[in-house]
């Protein structure tokens, strides 16, 4: 009797950016005839169906599958009415109420599932490091990923070693404003912007640093192998300081315009026709992921200087990207 095919539990941090990018991981691990079950924090899982052409959602809300990827949600713990944009609120309530939530669901697909057989891998987006506790609870083999630049993710798991050689203090704050490297052939780097320190507010920069370092003492004894979305020629001395990163990129979200890549809002294909008349190469994107709030400072700033640019952009401006009560017009 032949063996079962593995089956991966895939669980990304509730992003747009990384469950487009976790989205496209799967798409890949089925295409090499992995299962994959998809699992999203309801509100977002329910969020994707919306966006889903309404025929395609339909199906698969039936179904609970999109190209061949098993859809399934768990609650994130806060309320309908919670604002999921407090980026501190949202990671202490995944921190407290989800592995509850996590433990239930695995333990209630320990046997087949909609004729899928039980999980045999787990795969973590890297943010959601303190979910592999529970996958090795339940026996499950664990893999994280990281979906930017591994040099991100090398500094990420250096914070013993940076706070060892004074770069940090316990706080993740710098200890002096000067350049350091982790080794020669790497780029300096500014210990005040290193990833927990990109927030004005610092006690979210302190959060944000408590969660990488807690990420980190679970990834490495626990994760079999730690992914990242880049590739060996663009890293090259990272790969040399930081060994067990396995380069799987580059993962580019929408590449499978046929397929299902995550996104939270209905696609707006009105500017299409509009940037066919532009010249190659001569238009400003301008996104700001699932979490950017502006005030009405900062929006109309941000406004007036794309416009000074004196270049054509195109600006995706999403619910809630700005407090600004006016109605935004084109």
């Amino acid at each position: 009797m032949a063996a079962a095919a593995p089956h991966a539990l895939v669980f990304p941090f509730p992003a747009q950016s990384h469950i487009m990018s976790l989205l496209e991981l799967s798409h890949c691990l089925l295409e090499r005839g992995i299962k994959i079950t998809f699992l999203n924090t309801e509100f977002n899982h329910f969020r994707l169906l919306a966006a889903l052409p309404e025929k395609q959602g339909a199906a698969a809300a039936a179904l609970r599958m999109a190209d061949g990827i098993r859809l399934a949600a768990i609650p994130d713990g806060m309320t309908p009415t919670d604002d999921r944009n407090d980026l501190g609120r949202l990671i202490r309530s995944m921190m407290t109420e989800m592995p509850e939530f996590l433990e239930e669901f695995i333990a209630g697909n320990a046997g087949e599932v909609d004729g899928e057989e039980r999980f045999t891998w787990f795969v973590a987006d890297e943010s959601m490091a303190w979910a592999l506790a529970v996958a090795k609870k339940a026996g499950l083999r664990s893999a994280v990923y990281f979906p930017a630049s591994a040099a991100v993710l090398a500094g990420s798991l250096s914070i013993p070693k940076l706070i060892e050689d004074g770069v940090i203090d316990e706080e993740g704050a710098p200890k002096e404003h000067k350049m350091f490297q982790l080794i020669p052939e790497m780029p300096p780097m500014d210990p005040t912007q290193l990833s927990w320190n990109c927030f004005n507010d610092p006690k979210k920069n302190l959060m944000f640093f408590r969660l990488l370092s807690k990420n980190i003492e679970t990834v490495v004894p626990i994760a079999e192998l730690i992914l990242c979305n880049t590739f060996h020629e663009l890293e090259k001395p990272v790969f040399s300081y930081a060994p067990n990163i396995i380069p799987v990129g580059p993962l580019l979200a929408g590449s499978r315009p046929q397929k299902t890549f995550g996104n939270f809002w209905v696609q707006e294909t009105g500017c299409i026709e509009w940037l066919d008349r532009q010249p190659k190469n001569s238009v400003i994107y301008v996104a700001f992921g699932s979490f950017t709030v502006f005030n009405q400072h900062q929006f109309q700033e941000l406004a007036v200087a794309l416009e000074l640019t004196g270049r054509p952009f195109l600006w995706v401006v999403r619910p809630g990207l700005s407090n600004v009560d006016d109605e935004i017009h084109e």
